[in-house]
């Protein structure tokens, strides 16, 4: 199959492209570097062309307010133009729990994203994944200083980018879920308790504070971000992962 993946040069849409190809399908890479703006719809339609299915890992650049509008425009556009080119699946990445975190502005405007894309007259799948380890370092630096690391006690399920991968290149290879894939790690962690990890890891000796009010994931209450027993469970663990 051709296979559009918008967002193809970035972390997971390099390697979902990566993996694709390898499988004998002809994965596209489309993003403003090759001169597709998603926001504007400047591209889409040729990069569309000729696809069987188009795949959406575009990220809003903010995680406040405005990316409810920037989800909610990008969806559109894509909606609009892959079903004028008689696209016959779409797939987009979200997240586990976003639902269930309306406190969270971002985690609202990813179920926008979905609910445009479920609207739509075209074929759908959505992939949601858990927090990836490759972010992890990104929360920690919201709420550190030199001495210490404040992080709530949230309970988290977080996995490889390179898992997030394989789970988006399985749906987009398949037939339309016309439903949602929740995909997670192997492993859940008080995100407090996964801070202290790292930085043993990384040979950091800063204190790790626990603080339920500190950073974004002090929203989150009880299991969110925790996968439902109909998830697919990745296989590569948080320490395996910071020992490669």
């Amino acid at each position: 199959m051709k296979i559009a993946v918008i967002g193809g040069t970035g972390r997971i849409g390099s390697q979902v492209v990566e993996i694709l190809n390898a499988s004998g399908h002809e994965a596209v890479p489309h993003s403003p570097s090759t001169g597709l703006d998603l926001l504007s719809g400047q591209g889409l339609r040729e990069a569309l062309d000729g696809a069987d299915v188009v795949v959406n890992l575009t990220n809003s650049p903010t995680f406040d307010e405005s990316s409810l509008e920037f989800f909610r425009k990008t969806m559109d556009n894509l909606v609009a133009a892959a079903g004028a080119a008689g696209t016959g699946h779409a797939v987009v990445l979200s997240i586990v729990g976003a639902d269930r975190v309306p406190d969270l502005a971002y985690y609202r405007a990813k179920v926008l994203q979905e609910d445009v894309l479920k609207a739509g007259p075209v074929p759908y799948s959505i992939v949601r994944a858990t927090q990836f380890f490759e972010f992890v370092d990104a929360v920690l630096s919201w709420t550190a200083d030199e001495n210490e690391v404040r992080l709530p006690a949230t309970r988290v399920q977080p996995m490889a980018a390179a898992d997030v991968a394989r789970a988006v290149a399985d749906v987009a290879a398949g037939e339309p879920l016309q439903g949602t894939r929740n995909v997670a790690g192997p492993e859940v962690f008080a995100l407090d308790e996964l801070g202290r990890i790292t930085l043993a890891a990384r040979g950091d000796h800063r204190a790790v504070v626990t603080d339920n009010s500190a950073g974004m994931f002090a929203a989150v209450s009880g299991d969110a971000l925790i996968a439902e027993d109909d998830a697919v469970i990745a296989g590569t663990t948080y320490r395996e992962w910071l020992a490669r």
